[in-house]
């Protein structure tokens, strides 16, 4: 309920400024459809790129490998009752997250840069439940997908990379 209501505050806002969900990239082309691949696949070795990063940076520091919480311990096994969050949360998080905020940042300070960090540091803090180092992996899936977004201002492509992954990850967890 959440997040669908983050939604439906969001189309509110935007349906006040005489805006539309298309306005934040919420479309599809063809093109589009050859992107969500090429996105996914990135953004997926983005991550183990930075987990392995993380994880060697950690070895090297201390002499032992991160052992913080994993998806398992934070949710558990998934069951049909998950389904709808999982489907949900790629929406959630790339239209407000990735798209609302780095549209509303580039329009206000002209930087693309700023706005890609901003929205890999939001993402990056709402994720510290994975521990810092789980956090931070993750944060290499989220630049990936911001510094796509932030060149082609368009959402479809990132929901989708996300959703898939999330969907990855969903079916590890049964």
């Amino acid at each position: 309920m959440h997040q669908l209501t983050a939604l439906l505050v969001l189309g509110y806002v935007l349906s006040r400024r005489g805006l539309k969900f298309a306005n934040l990239g919420l479309r599809w082309s063809r093109r589009d459809a050859a992107a969500v691949l090429l996105v996914t696949v990135v953004s997926y070795a983005a991550y183990e790129f930075g987990h392995t990063l993380v994880q060697s940076v950690h070895h090297l520091g201390y002499g032992t490998w991160v052992n913080g919480p994993t998806a398992v311990d934070i949710f558990g096994r998934t069951s049909l009752a998950s389904v709808p969050l999982f489907l949900l949360n790629p929406i959630f998080e790339e239209l407000i997250v990735r798209a609302y905020l780095m549209t509303e940042v580039i329009e206000l300070t002209g930087s693309s840069a700023l706005a890609v960090a901003l929205s890999v540091g939001v993402q990056f803090s709402y994720h510290l439940y994975y521990g810092w180092a789980g956090a931070l992996s993750l944060s290499f899936f989220f630049l990936a997908l911001a510094l796509y977004y932030g060149r082609a201002r368009c959402a479809l492509p990132v929901i989708v990379a996300h959703g898939f992954v999330d969907v990855y990850v969903m079916l590890r967890l049964l």
